[in-house]
């Protein structure tokens, strides 16, 4: 082998361990992967977006309050609205007992981000379900929402009572939530939509207890790439979005 050849041999193996160090794997700390994206979807090619947020607290006795509320925007839906229809049905008239569980921590829960679920008993024969259900169709028709019951406008609060509990939903800057308080201290459950996050908890403390915090996304696709006024006009339902706190 020529000389020529031997030297370049010798300059090659040389440069490896740099190399290797210039490749090196390095860690990313949590402020680097706190600002990673995921894929997103041009809002062009969204024909619906839809969101139905359900609580309900049943008692011993069978009472049963809650609510429901909707929100779905279009292409022909600039400003995103919500709607409410309370939930209030009767048991069967038996005494509910006091309930006498505690529970201790969970302070930093209001604070979370992401999705956080938790159910948290100190009963017997509770049940509790928190579910949240991703739906995303393409180039389907998107399916029209029953878009009645009351107005949650921003800023707002609407409140309703029985003889299960207390129930409130409130739309602010921070998102939409949805609170019921049972009565004979019973428990409590809270849904929450927001731009930090999504949030379910249900706390037990009495007995015979069912509680549900449902939720449901619904994304509808075209296949098609957007024009440029369907572009305009989902841009301003996302700012809409935005002003609610998502």
């Amino acid at each position: 082998m020529k000389t020529p050849i031997w030297l370049a041999v010798v300059c090659l193996a040389a440069s490896l361990p740099t190399q290797a160090q210039i490749f090196k794997p390095i860690e990313l700390n949590d402020q680097e992967l706190a600002s990673l994206r995921g894929r997103y979807v041009m809002p062009g090619r969204i024909v619906s977006f839809g969101i139905v947020m359900t609580s309900t607290w049943q008692n011993s006795s069978g009472q049963v309050i809650g609510a429901t509320s909707s929100m779905q925007i279009q292409q022909t839906t600039i400003q995103p609205q919500f709607y409410v229809s309370m939930i209030d049905e009767t048991g069967n008239g038996s005494a509910v007992s006091q309930g006498t569980g505690t529970v201790s921590g969970g302070n930093g829960l209001s604070t979370t981000q992401g999705v956080t679920q938790v159910v948290r008993a100190a009963g017997d024969n509770n049940s509790a379900y928190n579910n949240v259900n991703l739906n995303v169709q393409k180039g389907g028709q998107a399916q029209q929402m029953n878009n009645q019951g009351q107005v949650l406008a921003a800023g707002t609060t609407l409140t309703h009572t029985n003889g299960a509990g207390a129930l409130s939903i409130s739309s602010s800057g921070a998102g939409v939530q949805l609170n019921i308080m049972a009565n004979n201290n019973q428990g409590s459950a809270v849904q929450r939509l927001a731009q930090g996050g999504l949030m379910q908890n249900a706390t037990l403390l009495g007995g015979g207890n069912q509680v549900n915090n449902l939720m449901s996304i619904n994304v509808v696709l075209r296949d098609n790439l957007p024009s440029t006024s369907s572009l305009n006009g989902n841009l301003d339902q996302l700012k809409g979005l935005r002003a609610l706190g998502f």
